[in-house]
C-alpha cells in the first residue's frame, strides 16, 4: 500500500511540470451503493441483527484530467462519500430499521486508458478522511440517546483513515458531459475497537469498505 501511496503522490506532482493544456478541470456527482464487507464478529448475529444489506449514498465533488498521451491520463479527485450500511435488529421485543452514515472525504487518484476515443479504463489508491459517524435508528423503542433517541455519534468506533483501491470505467461525450461507474474495494478496516462483548461472546470486528458508484460530470 505505501508503494501505491508513493506512485500516487509522484504522479499528482507531476501535473506540475505539464503544460496548461494538459490539464482540466471538472465537477461530477451521483449514486453510492455502500456496504460493509469482512468480519463483523457474531455482535449482529447476538443481538438479533440481520445480515448488512447494501445503503444507497451519495458522492459529488471535483475532479483534474491530467493527460500524458492519448492513451493515458491521470485524474485526482477530491469527493464527499456518504457511505455505510444498514440492517434490521429485533432485540428483547425491540425493533429497529438500524443504519450506520460513514461521510469520508476521499482523495482517489486514477490512471486511466483510453482504448477508444471517449471510453476509459481506470484504476487507482484511494485514501478517505472519517469526517461523521452516526448510527440512525428508526422506530426504536428504546431510547439510547436522550437528546436525541434516533441518532447516535459513533465516530470513536471508527478509524479515522481509510485505504481501498478502485477500478471502473467512464465514458465522455464531445461535450464535455461523462459518465461512470466504479467500484471501490476498501483494504483497511473501518472499525477502531471490538465487538464490545466478553467471555464466549466475544467476538473482532474486521470489516472494509465496499461501495459501487455511478457518477455523472461535466469537463470543462
Amino acid at each position: 500500500m505505501k508503494k501505491l501511496l508513493v506512485c500516487a503522490a509522484v504522479a499528482v506532482f507531476s501535473i506540475g511540470s505539464l503544460s496548461a493544456q494538459d490539464v482540466r478541470f471538472g465537477v461530477k456527482g451521483g449514486l453510492n451503493l455502500a456496504n460493509l464487507g469482512g468480519d463483523f464478529g457474531i455482535y449482529d448475529g447476538y443481538y438479533g441483527g440481520d445480515d448488512p444489506e447494501m445503503k444507497v449514498g451519495f458522492h459529488v465533488g471535483g475532479v483534474a484530467e491530467v493527460k500524458f498521451s492519448e492513451k493515458f491520463a491521470v485524474q485526482p479527485e477530491l469527493l464527499f462519500s456518504n457511505q455505510g450500511y444498514k440492517s434490521k435488529y429485533d432485540f428483547a421485543g425491540a425493533k429497529a430499521d438500524y443504519k450506520v452514515n460513514l461521510n469520508y472525504i476521499n482523495l482517489p487518484i486514477m490512471v486511466k486508458f483510453f482504448p477508444i476515443d471517449g471510453l476509459s479504463i481506470e484504476a487507482g489508491p484511494q485514501v478517505g478522511f472519517l469526517i461523521a459517524a452516526k448510527d440512525e435508528l428508526n422506530d426504536y423503542e428504546i431510547s439510547i440517546d436522550p437528546e436525541d433517541p434516533d441518532n447516535v455519534d459513533t465516530s470513536d468506533k471508527y478509524k479515522s483513515i481509510d485505504f481501498g483501491m478502485n477500478i471502473g470505467a467512464g465514458y465522455e461525450l464531445p461535450s464535455g458531459l461523462f459518465f461512470a461507474a466504479r467500484y471501490n474495494i476498501g483494504i483497511s478496516k473501518v472499525d477502531d475497537v471490538d465487538d464490545g462483548l466478553t467471555g464466549i461472546f466475544s467476538g473482532s470486528l474486521s470489516r472494509k469498505n465496499r461501495v459501487f458508484q455511478l457518477s455523472a460530470g461535466f469537463m470543462f
